[in-house]
């Protein structure tokens, strides 16, 4: 309870703290309190989903990033799949993040090391390699 008093946690994950924290204490033992937990809605991965969805995306990360976090976490695929809808949001968090990056700049050139610098950090956060693509667009300077 003191770890669902702080924040959600997917069952996985609680398992993982309890078996850390009462080594001693037989596997199932830990799996019928969570099951408990779980029925009297105490623990809900589908709680954990939303709010891990909704921070990470406030904090500037990409489907991707988020996706592989919450499987780690062994959330079901379908339950990621329901929360990770695409959004316009996306758009205009590229966007943001872009804008944050470009230090004033107007331009960016195709293939330089501050064009090359931004695309990594995007895909790092777990932005699809079109996501950059379209995002990093409107920035770049014409061939012309």
């Amino acid at each position: 309870m003191d770890c669902l008093a702080r924040r959600e946690h997917s069952f996985y994950e609680l398992q993982q703290k309890l078996v850390k924290k009462f080594p001693d204490a037989p596997a199932e033992r830990i799996t019928t309190v969570l099951e408990v937990l779980k029925s009297e809605n105490l623990q809900s991965d589908e709680r954990f989903v939303e709010s891990y969805v909704r921070y990470r995306k406030n904090r500037g990360f990409g489907c991707l990033h988020i996706r592989s976090d919450l499987s780690s976490r062994r959330v079901s695929e379908s339950l990621i799949d329901s929360y990770l809808s695409v959004d316009s949001s996306q758009d205009e968090m590229i966007q943001s993040l872009i804008q944050k990056k470009m230090n004033g700049e107007q331009v960016l050139l195709y293939g330089s090391k501050h064009h090359r610098k931004i695309v990594n950090f995007l895909q790092s956060r777990g932005f699809t390699h079109e996501q950059v693509r379209q995002g990093l667009e409107p920035w770049l300077a014409s061939s012309k």
